[in-house]
C-alpha cells in the first residue's frame, strides 16, 4: 500500500480558512437581539402644501401611467396555460353543477316523502 507524502491542494486551502465554531448555550444574556431597522418618517406637509391643490388632469394621467407600469410587470400565461386553466374552470363548473342538481333532486324527493 502506498502512502501519500504530499498534502493535497484542498487541505492547504482548508488550513488557511478561518473557521468559527458556534455552540449552543442556555443562557438568555448571550443571545444577540436582531438590529432594529429605523422607520421612514415622512415630513408633515407645510401650510402651503395643505392648501395647494393638484391638477385633476395630471392626477388622472398619473393614475393611468401607474396602471400601465403595473400591467407591464404582469407575467401573462402562454396559450397552452390559458387553455389548461379554461378547461379546469369548465370542468369544476360542470362538476359542481351536477352536484347541486343531484342534491336538489335528493332534497325534493325527501320533502315529498315527509310531506306526502
Amino acid at each position: 500500500m502506498a502512502t501519500k507524502d504530499k498534502k493535497s491542494p484542498a487541505k492547504k486551502t482548508a488550513s488557511t480558512t478561518k473557521v468559527t465554531r458556534i455552540t449552543a448555550i442556555d443562557s438568555v444574556e448571550t443571545t444577540a437581539k436582531p438590529a432594529k431597522t429605523p422607520k421612514k418618517v415622512t415630513p408633515a406637509p407645510t401650510e402651503g402644501e395643505k392648501t395647494k391643490r393638484k391638477n385633476p388632469i395630471l392626477a388622472i394621467g398619473g393614475y393611468f401611467a401607474g396602471a400601465w407600469y403595473e400591467l407591464r410587470q404582469v407575467r401573462w400565461p402562454n396559450r397552452k396555460a390559458t387553455w389548461g386553466m379554461t378547461l379546469a374552470v369548465l370542468a369544476f363548473t360542470g362538476f359542481f353543477m351536477v352536484l347541486i342538481l343531484l342534491l336538489d333532486a335528493l332534497f325534493k324527493y325527501l320533502f315529498q316523502l315527509i310531506l306526502g
